[in-house]
């Protein structure tokens, strides 16, 4: 590697270079892609390559530049062309007097998610963010990207549209779409269908017994029907879902055209696992309006370089989580029940995670960099996640609305304002504004509502929304009456770990810690199974002794048990609905409250 002097690029006006890649794989065994990156045409002498850092939809600076290596420069010759690293993901060369540059390097894939690579000798799967270096300065240029396969047999999928003159080759009209297409490569499975008069593919990649593709497909094009219905129509010539069939995979990355999403091989066949990859379907199908479209202003242009913020996540994420419940429920893959079910899930999972009370969601977006996706043992006593509350807190802007309108307006209406003024023409909106069209669908200021759901860390007041449709949230106590202890302990390779422990709770009070082996109750082995059995032979206030491994040191301690809490929360109708409430529940969701709680 040569250091290479600063030296100033010439104007960009006098510079039209034209970019292509080819992506090889060889020796897919080796999980290395190797690409070549070539730049004709150019007229400065100072070529700056950087890689992003990151990718849009996922809120985490992944360092994608640990995985290339070999980098090279030649020239047409073939001769070596000075460069030196500026920095991580930062790469200069020296191209005084060059015009054809020919950039090598290979990329190692072997993490199988929606945001990263994989390749084996199945398949080959990339994302853009995690594969290409971008020519600085020149983002929004046309590139070419040309795939070599290993075997003659491997077929293709991308959103991406080809070009029908060169073999296995495609055009990106810039960088932004280069990085939002994925490719699926191999001998995958592919179903094609059309829906609303446009093509679709569903490519599958891993073994699944239970995933029946025509009946999966038959749901797919009621949501996407539905969706459309919702916004007007669909924006977009294709589309594609990449799926892949794992062991113990599950989540989704939305994309304009396409979207990638990863499940359980096996978890078809029970119906809420299905029904659970539908709101999967539906959710990344959302996005394909909401974010990538519809995207906040700190989004509108992408900074692959560094972190993008915005307090707007509980929006991106948190409403389409709602409409991921609701969709799959009018497109008649489930009904209003289950609809309700699951909606009791989510809020069940909300009261009983601490960090609820400790971080506000305005922070939690804003946080996302940072904490998301970096869990930790202590992640549910200080944060909360921005999909989560803000599905609730959609939830109750959607009740509000409708409440307040007869059933006659909801938040499909802020959607639609937003998709006609902010999603049509690609612009992004500021917190403001995005107030702003809720307050003028709501027609009532929502001032107090933003601070207490947004800004603050006070409790939801989910009932003050639900009752006015007959709905309230049960707590449901513990029947038998379980002392409190406050840790939660996992049975791994024959030993009890302590996997979390609630802040002010008796175990923390005792000193106990996540990742403490846990041994004995009053000098008896227990087990994470038995945990909970056990415990019912005491009562509040009493004092029991603890054994376990903290830092392979043996301790006993005693812990005064804490009084029982509500171990799950659902929703239940109201006792003795008024008319208005029953009107109310059937313009929301189309059937009668009775329909659906039969026996209440």
């Amino acid at each position: 590697m040569t250091v290479v002097k600063k030296i100033l690029s010439d104007s960009p006006a006098k510079i039209t270079p034209m970019i292509s890649y080819q992506v090889a794989m060889h020796q897919p065994e080796s999980h290395l892609y190797e690409v070549r990156l070539r730049v004709q045409d150019w007229q400065a002498s100072v070529m700056d390559l950087k890689m992003p850092v990151w990718t849009p939809g996922s809120y985490l600076v992944r360092e994608y530049a640990k995985n290339l290596q070999d980098f090279t420069v030649l020239d047409i010759d073939e001769r070596s062309i000075p460069w030196c690293k500026k920095s991580k993901n930062h790469w200069q060369i020296d191209t005084t007097g060059i015009t054809d540059i020919t950039v090598h390097y290979r990329i190692f894939a072997n993490e199988l998610t929606v945001r990263t690579n994989h390749l084996d000798q199945t398949h080959a799967y990339f994302n853009g963010a995690a594969t290409f270096l971008y020519l600085v300065g020149f983002e929004k240029y046309p590139i070419q990207v040309t795939i070599i396969t290993p075997e003659s047999s491997w077929r293709i999928s991308c959103a991406l549209p080809p070009l029908p003159e060169y073999r296995h080759t495609f055009i990106a009209a810039d960088f932004d779409t280069l990085v939002d297409s994925p490719f699926e490569i191999g001998t995958h499975e592919s179903h094609y269908f059309e829906v609303l008069e446009k093509p679709h593919e569903l490519a599958i990649w891993g073994q699944g017994n239970n995933f029946q593709a025509r009946t999966a497909i038959a749901d797919i094009e009621k949501i996407i029907k539905a969706e459309a219905e919702l916004f007007g129509g669909l924006p977009y010539e294709s589309y594609l879902f990449i799926l892949h069939l794992t062991s113990d995979g599950y989540g989704g990355l939305e994309h304009k055209n396409s979207c990638s999403l990863i499940y359980q091989r096996f978890g078809f066949r029970a119906k809420d696992k299905y029904n659970q990859f539908m709101q999967l379907v539906a959710h990344e199908f959302f996005h394909l309006w909401n974010v990538r479209r519809i995207r906040p202003k700190a989004l509108e242009v992408f900074d692959y370089d560094q972190e993008n913020y915005t307090s707007c996540l509980w929006f991106c994420e948190g409403t389409t989580s709602y409409y991921d419940v609701i969709l799959p429920w009018r497109s008649g893959v489930y009904d209003a029940k289950t609809l309700l079910d699951n909606l009791s899930k989510d809020i069940n999972r909300f009261l009983n995670i601490p960090g609820r009370l400790v971080q506000p969601l305005s922070e939690s977006s804003w946080d996302a960099w940072i904490k998301l996706y970096r869990r930790d043992a202590n992640s549910d006593n200080s944060q909360i996640s921005y999909y989560l509350k803000g599905e609730l807190v959609s939830l109750l802007l959607d009740l509000l609305i409708r409440e307040r309108h007869n059933n006659q307006r909801s938040l499909d209406n802020v959607m639609q304002i937003l998709w006609q003024k902010f999603g049509i023409p690609e612009i992004g909106y500021t917190p403001e504004q995005l107030c702003n069209i809720i307050e003028s669908v709501a027609n009532v200021n929502l001032d107090d509502f933003w601070q207490l759901c947004l800004h603050s860390t006070e409790e939801l007041p989910l009932n003050q929304y639900l009752k006015p449709f007959g709905l309230k949230v049960q707590a449901n106590g513990n029947s038998e009456a379980i002392p409190f202890l406050g840790l939660t302990a996992k049975t791994e390779n024959s030993k009890t770990i302590v996997k979390f422990v609630e802040t002010g709770s008796p175990a923390q009070k005792a000193g106990i810690d996540p990742e403490d082996e846990l041994l004995a109750i009053e000098g008896i082995r227990v087990n994470g199974e038995q945990l909970l059995e056990r415990l019912k032979d005491y009562q509040p206030g009493n004092t029991i002794s603890i054994s376990l491994f903290h830092q392979d040191q043996l301790r006993t301690v005693s812990v005064v048990l804490g009084q029982p809490k509500p171990n799950s929360y659902k929703l239940v109708p109201v006792k003795d609905p008024t008319t208005q409430e029953l009107n109310n529940f059937k313009g929301w969701l189309g059937v009668s409250l009775s329909s659906v709680f039969p026996s209440s």
